[in-house]
């Protein structure tokens, strides 16, 4: 499970309208009739049209600044190990989305009226998307790049040759194209991969819309603060701040796994993929603590990110090797997060 909270922003100001957004998320509708298109969902409501999303989240934000964000995206990017564990993505997952919204509230260190934040007073948009496209920072898309390369240029000499404007045989440089497209690395159904082609296998991941202001567009929700608890004077009184991402992140996953009657692995854990971040010696060493079977079902998981798990097998005592083997580690791993194409 990966998770990303993030402000819109178009180049440096930030969003004044959810609605660039909005019909991004609506880009799976295009080709679709009526009866087949996918619709946003709340905590308690269904099939919720595009325009009532842009109506209510630009309409609530009262006394924000146009240097405030108005609006923060949520995405929630399960794994296919995750995936196969459900047995209807568009059920399962709206159920789990109403799940991770209770433990978004419990996460702020806030209170309104005198109690809680709790879910009721979050203003959200949720919808499901089953797709992903392939992207530049994807390692199908770099390896392929040379060999793309040589075949754009080669059809633009042939576009030349055709215009008369290069000596040249089209029929020699379509067979080169060919060849080109066969000599790649990266196929998909044997077709080369581009580039904005559709991903293979179970993608299904939710794009999350929430108001930076509560429902009633009182009072302020930030899950960007870089408090994760503490309390302020304000107009003589303390006031309570902050937002706790850690324990966000770690309680999405609880909810999942509670849900679906899922056994995490430690390397799926969010605790240990910081621990990888923050300290990837102490993250092995807890790889190599595992159970057996436990640390078996670890490094299959480690290998589809590519990483040669043979490293990690080497003895404590050879430190040059280790290190290489955690080095390698992380920057496997940390680019497969970047790319949204983990399998941990």
């Amino acid at each position: 499970m990966y998770i990303t909270i993030t402000p819109q922003k178009l180049g440096a100001s930030y969003s004044q309208s959810v609605a660039d957004f909005v019909a991004y998320l609506e880009k799976e509708n295009e080709d679709r009739s009526l009866e087949d298109m996918d619709h946003f969902f709340n905590q308690y409501d269904e099939e919720i049209s595009n325009t009532e999303v842009v109506r209510e989240i630009d309409k609530n934000t009262a006394k924000l600044k146009k240097t405030e964000p108005k609006f923060y995206s949520i995405t929630v990017n399960p794994s296919a190990h995750e995936l196969k564990r459900l047995q209807n993505h568009s059920d399962e997952l709206k159920q789990y989305t109403r799940a991770l919204m209770v433990e978004y509230a419990k996460a702020f260190n806030r209170e309104i009226e005198g109690r809680p934040v709790t879910v009721d007073d979050i203003k959200y948009y949720a919808k499901i998307e089953y797709q992903r496209t392939y992207k530049g920072t994807d390692k199908a898309i770099q390896e392929n790049a040379p060999y793309q390369g040589k075949i754009l240029r080669l059809k633009n000499e042939i576009q030349q040759i055709k215009n008369g404007k290069l000596q040249g045989n089209v029929a020699a440089k379509e067979k080169q194209i060919k060849q080109l497209e066969k000599d790649a690395p990266h196929k998909l159904n044997g077709k080369m991969i581009k580039q904005g082609m559709p991903k293979e296998g179970a993608q299904s991941h939710i794009h999350i819309i929430v108001s930076r202001k509560d429902v009633s567009n009182t009072y302020s929700l930030s899950p960007g603060s870089k408090y994760k608890a503490s309390e302020v004077a304000m107009h003589g009184n303390m006031v309570k701040r902050g937002f706790n991402r850690d324990q966000f992140f770690s309680a999405s996953e609880r909810s999942f796994d509670r849900l679906f009657g899922y056994k995490r692995n430690y390397v799926e854990t969010y605790n240990a993929r910081k621990t990888l971040i923050s300290n990837p010696k102490a993250y092995y060493a807890s790889i190599m603590g595992l159970p057996t079977n436990q640390r078996a079902i670890a490094f299959k998981f480690i290998s589809k990110t590519g990483i040669n798990t043979t490293l990690m097998n080497i003895p404590t005592n050879k430190v040059q090797l280790v290190l290489k083997a955690i080095k390698q580690l992380k920057r496997g791993i940390v680019k497969a997060i970047e790319s949204s194409s983990i399998g941990i």
